[in-house]
């Protein structure tokens, strides 16, 4: 065989498909656009609609080179030479045109023509039951039958990629790698062995059938080809080395870690594994925010956090204390970047976010591993024969240090600690549904249920006509009180209304319902809320003020305007901040969650750090230019995949109908919603970011007000502003010279008073030195007390204290009103020899309801017990004789 570089084996597979008539596509996105997987897995992932039969093929023949993510096997990469989480995948793909004979020419063809593969090192696998695969082996290509076996459903059987989907039996080529010393029947020795001799590169899968939910298969309309070659594991074979890892794709990748961290691959285990898993990892990362995924703590963030920080922790543990993933992404764009072209135009967002990543994880383990440490000791006391990590202690480590049980897993087998897995899962569990019970989640299911026993007619009659009015005469269709149908509400009852044609808008996407009032000349009704009980009614929930109402009646229904009003005013400046905040951050940015209310606004996207003042006055600006145009907002009716072609931005958890809503505003901004609008952006009025906060990892939050709730913040801010102004006798327009002045003023003067605590703190020693100096077993001991004192008067006075007290040890305590604090200074003479500051502190602290350490030769700690002071002080004696031993 000859030497070939991965670039060259990937373009000659490629091209040899283009000679056949195949069409080369670009590789589809990480993020495929498929409810059933969070990653793409395999090169036959975008084109499962064809493979179902539900979209038309525009080329029959078609090659790529796909990226895949796969994690379910993430535990393995390091350990083996060949598991990945991030890997490329060759295929050729037949839609309904050619099968079993072509693909099994081809494949061979390419092996053994353009990759010069010797023919007596490939061995051949088939589907124990496809008859039809085995004779075009046997009988077109000439494979001697001893080479030909025959595998069950585990090994030669494919898909499908998720739950549900096309399938097929398959076919295999594999490389023999030459004779194994460690297989246990060497003279017998074939593919259907896992000893690791014969090394399976290419897969034809012959797709026939849809895997059904209820466990049937059924044939496809059209018989297809997916086949799959791992440019990875092929490398390795061309390039004649003994792992993956060896490879070009990797190497350069593994040097540089070696030159950063100062591990050596040949060194030994641990470091090889420690360098194949950090080189894996980076490139998942890479590629996975070129496509768009930020960490975060749940779906695809989650398993990049995950990742990330996999990676550091083998850093970790092999001596890197500071960042340096980042410093990777240099060698992993060299590599690919010619094939994937759009990483090194997103290399400057990538590394941001990778070293944001990493300056999080250094904070977690500062602060947690030492916990995670004593932790595993005790567990180890405790049971030395089988140590377990409790649930509890994996999830305070989770909960507290941000620390991912993985993580905890990870880190405790390395000592030989099981974790309690199971029990972690459950209090997660419990944490989940605390706070979906914090949340105050509406249940509206007792309300659905009674309207699944209505006329489904009459249901999907229900038309909502808020879009365009906000008044309307209608039919009382049923009537609801207390979770069961009536025939009336009276004055003083609050019941559900259902009507058929209604301008009252319910709430959803993130957008609260209207208020307004239902009437008639017998009976009047306030709208607290409606709502859509999974999306099967339009519910109104009213307040009856007047009268009563009876089914079959017919009423007004009358939006508030007002309310509607401010609301879209806050609804489409979400759309212009989401916008903005894409222009000025980056694509990667995606929403993440909204709450459009009359009186504010609320808006999650994904970012990974806080915004600077800059970027947020930025944003700001550019969403008030944008209502200062008074662009035309628009809403049109579309087909999703036009929408979405078009550039439509549409949340990808998000579930459409095929035919969408589409708002524009000018030409800056367009989105899927069905929520309601200003006609107008210069309806919105003044935009106004209040706040900009983080909300979970990798996901931010702004809040914000528009229009008159902008106006009557701003008239606050500006009464407290003139208030300020007055109180410092200074004009408004100098206020912020008035108050660096003030502030200056008020540190001279606690720099005098500060001063002058700590004389009279030194004549106090001066007088207290001859009396009170104590002593036990040879160590000497001073006690003081003192009262509403600073930090740094108790830091100053216990320096020139122990100067006094060679040999010995000085406790500051401070009373205040609810706690106390205290300083131990142990002299420098025995420090750590004779006594440790640290010990005294925490046995101190214990006594005062409260915790703390430090240094041999001093610590801070305090409590909350300031009645225990006397009791804390008439202890030092014994405290100073444990601490010394």
């Amino acid at each position: 065989m000859k030497y070939m570089t991965a670039a060259e084996i990937r373009e000659r597979f490629l091209k040899y498909y283009e000679s056949k008539e195949h069409f080369r596509m670009p590789s589809s996105s990480l993020v495929p656009n498929d409810p059933q997987l969070l990653f793409t897995i395999a090169g036959m992932v975008q084109f499962k609609p064809i493979f179902w039969g539900k979209v038309k093929p525009v080329h029959k023949r078609v090659t790529t080179c796909q990226k895949c993510v796969r994690t379910n096997d993430i535990d393995e990469v390091g350990k083996t030479k060949r598991h990945h989480t991030f890997f490329e995948m060759l295929g050729n793909f037949s839609f309904g045109d050619y099968f079993k004979e072509e693909a099994i020419k081809w494949a061979w063809e390419f092996s053994t023509v353009e990759l010069k593969m010797p023919e007596e090192k490939l061995w051949v696998s088939v589907y124990e039951e496809d008859e039809e695969a085995y004779k075009i082996w046997r009988d077109v290509i000439g494979i001697p039958e001893e080479k030909i076996v025959r595998l069950g459903k585990k090994d030669n059987y494919w898909g499908p990629a998720g739950p549900t989907g096309p399938c097929g039996p398959c076919s295999e080529i594999f490389f023999d790698t030459g004779e194994n010393l460690g297989c246990p029947d060497p003279d017998h020795c074939s593919p259907a062995c896992d000893c690791g001799r014969f090394l399976e590169f290419y897969n034809l899968v012959f797709t026939e059938f849809n895997y059904n939910e209820d466990g049937s298969y059924t044939p496809l309309s059209r018989k297809n080809i997916d086949t799959g070659l791992g440019l990875e594991r092929l490398a390795s074979i061309i390039q004649g080395v003994d792992s993956n890892f060896e490879t070009d794709l990797f190497k350069p990748i593994i040097e540089k870690i070696q030159e950063l961290t100062g591990m050596d691959y040949h060194r030994n285990k641990e470091e090889m594994t420690a360098l194949r898993v950090i080189s894996d990892h980076v490139r998942s990362a890479v590629f996975m925010i070129s496509d768009g995924v930020i960490p975060s703590n749940e779906g695809r963030g989650y398993v990049l956090k995950r990742i990330i920080r996999r990676a550091l922790t083998f850093g970790w543990i092999n001596g890197m204390k500071n960042p340096f993933i980042f410093k990777l992404v240099e060698p992993v764009i060299e590599i690919m970047g010619i094939q994937y072209p759009e990483l090194g135009e997103k290399s400057e967002i990538i590394t941001q976010i990778i070293l944001e990543e990493e300056k999080k994880f250094v904070r977690t383990m500062e602060q947690g591993l030492e916990m995670i440490d004593n932790l595993l000791k005790e567990s180890k006391r405790e049971n030395s024969e089988k140590a377990t990590l409790s649930a509890a202690d994996a999830f305070k480590l989770y909960d507290t240090y941000g620390f991912p049980v993985e993580v905890t897993r990870e880190i405790a087998e390395e000592k030989g600690v099981i974790v309690d897995l199971d029990g972690y899962r459950e209090l997660m569990n419990q944490q989940r549904k605390q706070a979906r019970d914090a949340r105050g989640d509406k249940e509206y299911t007792k309300v659905a249920k009674v309207y699944e026993q209505l006329n489904p007619d009459t249901i999907t009659s229900i038309e909502f006509i808020g879009y365009d009015r906000l008044s309307e005469e209608s039919q009382v269709l049923f009537l609801l009180k207390d979770d069961e149908l009536v025939d009336e509400l009276v004055e003083g009852q609050t019941g559900d209304i259902v009507v058929r044609i209604t301008p009252f808008y319910d709430e959803k996407g993130g957008q609260v319902s209207d208020k307004g009032i239902i009437y008639n000349q017998m009976f009047r009704a306030n709208v607290l809320e409606v709502f859509n009980p999974y999306n099967k009614v339009i519910v109104h929930r009213v307040r009856v003020e007047k009268g009563s109402v009876q089914k079959g009646d017919q009423v007004t229904l009358e939006v508030d305007n007002m309310t509607r009003l401010a609301t879209a005013r806050n609804h489409s400046a979400t759309h212009l901040l989401h916008e903005a905040l894409k222009r000025v951050l980056g694509l990667h940015v995606k929403q993440a969650g909204s709450l459009v209310s009359p009186n504010r606004l609320r808006f999650d996207f994904s970012h990974f750090k806080p915004l600077s003042t800059d970027e947020i006055e930025n944003i700001e600006q550019m969403v008030n230019e944008q209502i200062m145009r008074a662009m035309s907002v628009n809403t049109d009716i579309m087909n999703l995949e036009d929408a979405k072609k078009s550039g439509v931005i549409a949340l990808f958890d998000e579930k459409y109908s095929q035919t969408v809503r589409v708002v524009k505003m000018g030409d800056f901004s367009a989105e899927l919603c069905g929520g309601t609008h200003v006609k107008n952006t210069g309806q919105i009025g003044p935009f106004k970011i209040k706040s900009e906060t983080g909300i979970s990892s990798g996901v931010r939050r702004i809040e914000g007000s528009t229009g008159w709730n902008t106006l009557e913040m701003m008239d606050e801010q500006q009464k407290i502003l003139t208030e300020t102004a007055a109180q410092l006798n200074s004009d408004p327009s100098a206020l912020l010279e008035s108050v660096k002045k003030a502030l200056e003023q008020n540190k001279e003067l606690q720099r005098k008073a500060t001063e002058l605590e700590e004389k009279l703190s030194r004549q106090n020693i001066r007088d207290i030195l001859g009396s009170k100096i104590k002593e036990v077993d040879g160590i000497k001991y001073l006690s003081i007390i003192q009262e509403d004192s600073s930090q740094s008067v108790m830091r100053t006075v216990a320096d020139n204290a122990i100067k006094k007290v060679n040999g010995g040890v000085i406790c500051i305590f401070n009373k205040q009103a609810q706690s106390v604090s205290f300083i131990v200074k142990v002299s420098d003479d025995i420090a750590g020899k004779r006594l440790h500051a640290g010990k005294m502190a925490k046995s101190l602290a214990s006594i005062l309801g409260g915790g703390g350490g430090g240094r041999p030769d001093f610590a801070q700690a305090g409590g909350k017990k300031v009645e225990n002071l006397d009791q804390a002080i008439e202890a030092l004696p014994e405290i100073i004789k444990n601490a010394s031993k």
